[in-house]
């Protein structure tokens, strides 16, 4: 049986695309890009800087306009059966529209909040065509570390909870970067980001071996930081 591009582990459509240049490498590529400046939004919106904000909102605004008008009604290959690709550019379309208007608004904790939801939808539009990206893998590595942020440490049980949490945020930080982005190589300051957050994973696990809820707490708070620098520039 022959198999389309779009049976394709994402790994060997990157690896075709890499080594010729074609329709699945340049929208890769142009999303990247685009994605770089949504990352850029999420930031801005949580800065509580507004003229900020509305400039990286206006900056992915165009930026997604672009890529919808080139590739809209014309997807990639490795999306060219998705059901509901014209549906998802819409949603996304409509999502910056409105959080571009908080913005302008004032209302930037509401625009940030608007913007968060996109990420679900391009993970959406992954998992529906088998695809798995060095992004996919760090939105589900910033949700269990969301989950695991906070976590109460008062007595035994809890600190077993905690336990357990970060070997499932241990397992993820080394699924995430197994894998990095195509920008990571031979990029010392990847390499420095992406220990960073080992590091944090590494010391939750540790204060939650020792039993002290004290350094739990340190421990999980010192999470979001390196996560965060790591997303901005490549997630």
């Amino acid at each position: 049986m022959k198999l389309s591009l779009t049976t394709l582990p994402l790994a060997l459509v990157f690896l075709a695309s890499t080594a010729f240049a074609g329709p699945v490498a340049d929208f890769e590529t142009g999303f990247r890009d685009t994605y770089a400046s949504y990352r850029m939004a999420l930031f801005a919106t949580n800065s509580g800087d507004p003229d900020k904000s509305t400039r990286a909102i206006g900056d992915f605004d165009s930026r997604w306009r672009d890529l919808v008008s080139q590739n809209g009604s014309a997807p990639p290959p490795h999306y060219a059966d998705d059901p509901a690709w014209e549906e998802t550019l819409a949603g996304v379309s409509g999502a910056i529209a409105k959080a571009r208007q908080m913005a302008d608004d004032g209302q930037l904790a509401q625009s940030h909040d608007v913007l968060e939801h996109i990420r679900g939808a391009i993970g959406a539009l992954h998992s529906r065509n088998g695809i798995e990206t060095f992004s996919d893998r760090m939105n589900a590595y910033h949700a269990q570390m969301e989950q695991v942020i906070g976590m109460p440490a008062q007595d035994e049980a809890a600190r077993q909870l905690v336990r357990e949490q970060a070997a499932v945020l241990a397992y993820l930080v080394d699924d995430m970067l197994e894998t990095p982005p195509p920008e990571a190589a031979g990029n010392a300051e990847f390499d420095t980001l992406a220990q960073a957050v080992k590091a944090s994973v590494a010391a939750v696990q540790t204060a939650a071996r020792n039993g002290d809820a004290e350094a739990i707490k340190a421990a999980t708070s010192g999470l979001k930081v390196p996560y965060s620098k790591l997303f901005l520039k490549f997630g």
